[in-house]
């Protein structure tokens, strides 16, 4: 899957004062920073929109001398943000699932002082129980940004949330711990997405009989997972697939369009145990 866009006026110039294999990988470098610069400053403005919990609703009840058409299969979407973040992230997204058939989506806001992975995950559950209520779903799917992926995955893992979620997506999550920003260590959330950590010693332990199929969406050029690979998802018991995307950063992956295409065919793919998200090489954005 690939993207193409407009060149900038000084690109031909940027590429003769550097050898071809440089000047295309800071190429995509470049342009990869100029957009999270400026979906940072879009997201930014959308900030404050998204602060408080989004209302929920429930489904009309059809009168009972109405004649049923068949309802829709697919379960609702559960859309979960990254560290310090909260539901205006998903904006574009929401919008694009809207657009192609999924309209019960909801969004999860949790507070920007949460310290633990555990409490956040035991909102989710809570959450996610009371969408299955309201809506006669015995399912969810679920698309973690960051930090929302790991938080679904510890409620997937350890609170038994593998019979609600059918399918996990998690974009840019720091499956294995990253290192980058030893500063922000003074955080205990911070301190529980470091390699090693507690937390990630129990995500690490057998799970036997895991019923949710998992796609992690991971990008060449995000900054905030060192390493890159600690994006994707290794573990023997998990039913996995681990997806490259090249050409954007950590910001962009709940963004871009071609991701969301993405995200869509990963919520749509039938469990057949085989890879259908993609190409075999990923997806380039350039």
């Amino acid at each position: 899957m690939k993207v193409t866009g407009t060149a900038l006026p000084f690109l031909p110039l940027y590429r003769r004062l550097l050898p071809s294999r440089l000047a295309g990988l800071s190429l995509a470098l470049l342009k990869a920073t100029a957009l999270e610069l400026a979906i940072l400053a879009g997201h930014l403005l959308l900030y404050p929109s998204g602060i408080t919990q989004e209302r929920r609703t429930t489904p009309a009840l059809p009168s009972p001398d109405t004649t049923q058409l068949p309802t829709e299969t697919s379960p609702p979407v559960v859309l979960l943000h990254g560290f310090i973040d909260n539901r205006s992230v998903f904006v574009l997204l929401r919008r694009n699932l809207a657009q192609h058939g999924r309209h019960q989506v909801e969004s999860l806001n949790y507070s920007p002082l949460t310290c633990d992975i555990r409490t956040a995950a035991e909102l989710l559950d809570r959450h996610i129980e009371g969408i299955c209520e309201r809506t006669g779903s015995r399912q969810v799917d679920v698309v973690g940004h960051s930090l929302g992926g790991l938080i679904a995955r510890y409620y997937v893992q350890r609170l038994g949330g593998d019979h609600r979620v059918r399918t996990l997506v998690t974009l840019g999550t720091p499956h294995s711990g990253t290192s980058v920003v030893p500063l922000a260590n003074a955080h205990p959330i911070v301190r529980q997405m470091r390699p090693g950590s507690p937390i990630l010693e129990e995500l690490a332990r057998p799970a036997p009989g895991c019923r949710t199929h998992f796609v992690s969406f991971w990008s060449d050029l995000d900054h905030l997972m060192d390493p890159l690979e600690t994006a994707c998802i290794d573990h023997p018991d998990l039913l996995a697939q681990n997806v490259r995307v090249s050409g954007v950063g950590h910001l962009a992956l709940p963004v871009h369009p071609a991701v969301a295409a993405g995200i869509r065919q990963a919520l749509d793919a039938t469990r057949t145990g085989a890879a259908t998200v993609a190409a075999a090489d990923g997806m380039t954005v350039a």
